[in-house]
């Protein structure tokens, strides 16, 4: 089943308050309460995750809780200067967020996608649609593409720039 955002924050706010009343306890992260199958069908960015468990930190602290721009994560001295990237953060946790575009051309003709629809790179991979549909102008023989990352782990393959991209997943 599928929470919204604030569905998600809201019975985590319940349980955290309610789980609390008596005892201060520790603040445990979503991100340890919940599975990463969980966190995966929510859908949440990062920088949401990072605003959910500041908020709920602050009620259970029993601070006013304010919506604004998330505070830049700790830099913690745990992992190497190698690992970290221009903000200081560890490489590591930026899961999603440092995934390069995946430029390759495509194995034979293509005149557009809907979902299912399978394509070959010539590098080997193979990633499927998973939403979108679209009929280009004119059949194209074996293209150049991109594959980009987005947010979330989600990927889009771009046929034509300017045009609309598919959303699609490895499947290989």
């Amino acid at each position: 089943m599928k929470c919204s955002f604030l569905s998600l924050a809201l019975m985590l706010s319940l349980a955290t308050l309610s789980s609390h009343a008596g005892a201060q306890t520790p603040y445990v992260s979503i991100e340890q309460r919940l599975t990463p199958e969980q966190l995966r069908s929510v859908g949440l960015s990062r920088e949401q995750l990072d605003t959910l468990n500041r908020m709920l930190r602050e009620a259970q602290d029993g601070h006013d809780v304010a919506v604004a721009a998330p505070a830049a994560p700790p830099v913690s001295n745990n992992a190497p200067a190698a690992n970290r990237d221009e903000r200081g953060r560890d490489e590591g946790s930026l899961i999603g967020f440092n995934d390069k575009p995946i430029q390759s051309r495509l194995k034979g003709p293509v005149s557009g996608w809907e979902p299912g629809t399978v394509f070959e790179l010539e590098n080997g991979q193979q990633w499927k649609v998973l939403k979108g549909a679209l009929k280009l102008p004119k059949k194209l023989d074996a293209p150049e593409i991109v594959v980009v990352p987005g947010v979330a782990g989600r990927w889009f393959l771009q046929v034509v720039e300017g045009m609309p991209k598919a959303r699609v997943y490895r499947i290989d």
